[in-house]
């Protein structure tokens, strides 16, 4: 008898904006007619507990282990998988889920939760800043700002997402700072500079669209100031997924560099905001997470 597929799914009860979907009713209704499939629900308890519970079920050989939640959640999950034998599998309940996009998990939990039954699974890279692991992107300046501000605005969803970044927008000023990558040191302003392992920060706004998440490359994005006319071109390259060809930015790609900034800078990892910096250390690790991802249809 084939052995039954174990996957533990690790529940935010506190992430997105559809909080009021019952998920473990969905898992019982959409699961109980998968006989190859074993299954077990766990609730965070904490910022940071999904790394913990994700770490204890790879150990207890769970082949599957999925963030039900937001890009933090799938980063918490995602952290606490390194290095072990486990998957990353991801129902989307957040805001922006820009993973699961990249990675075209079905945003409908249904559909999302029949594919984990059946999936294909692929190696992604890792990138790290200043030692904090991230999947999709990670980034300082303006977008770690708007996150902060995000993070204390007291409502989620992407209304609110816009309502902070008009407002933060009047106020931020660009930081000159210095990068060094592959031998070669640019020095510049930095109004945003975007690390990206994946296209997009979520929500479809391709901040990187050529972005491959298994090139073992970083696609660097840096925009040196955004005055009124250069706000427009980039917002409509971020939604219309055109942005390098807009001329509104400037991209790199390597597998590492090294960032100095004339004061400190916020940056973010997977849209949450971390903290402050001066120095900044940006590498990629290839291949580093196995991810379940849907099975191509051919």
């Amino acid at each position: 008898m084939p052995e039954k597929l174990r996957i533990c799914f690790l529940i935010n009860p506190k992430s997105g904006t559809n909080r009021r979907q019952d998920v473990p009713a969905l898992l019982t209704r959409y699961l109980a007619a998968e006989p190859a499939v074993d299954y077990e629900v766990r609730l965070t308890q904490y910022a940071g507990h999904a790394v913990e519970l994700a770490r204890q079920a790879a150990a207890e050989g769970f082949r599957i282990v999925v963030a039900v939640g937001g890009d933090g959640t799938v980063n918490e999950v995602g952290r606490g998988l390194l290095g072990t034998r486990a998957a990353l599998g991801i129902l989307p309940r957040g805001s922006g889920n820009g993973l699961a996009r990249h990675l075209r998990v079905p945003l409908a939990l249904p559909a999302a939760i029949r594919q984990l039954a059946r999936p294909d699974f692929q190696r992604i890279d890792v990138g790290h800043i200043n030692e904090h692991p991230f999947f999709c992107t990670a980034g300082l300046g303006f977008d770690a700002h708007v996150s902060k501000c995000f993070a204390q605005a007291g409502t989620r969803g992407l209304g609110t997402y816009v309502q902070v970044a008009l407002r933060e927008y009047r106020r931020f000023r660009p930081t000159p700072i210095t990068m060094t990558m592959q031998g070669k040191t640019l020095e510049t302003n930095c109004y945003v500079l975007a690390f990206a392992n994946a296209a997009q920060y979520g929500n479809n706004a391709y901040i990187a669209p050529l972005a491959d998440i298994s090139d073992g490359l970083l696609d660097l994005c840096l925009i040196d100031a955004l005055p009124l006319l250069r706000a427009v071109r980039v917002s409509l390259g971020l939604a219309l997924g055109n942005l390098p060809a807009s001329g509104a930015a400037v991209y790199h790609t390597c597998s590492q560099v090294q960032v100095r900034t004339a004061q400190p800078l916020g940056f973010h990892v997977d849209g949450d905001y971390v903290g402050d910096a001066q120095q900044f250390d940006v590498r990629l690790e290839p291949l580093a997470l196995e991810v379940a991802v849907p099975k191509v249809k051919l």
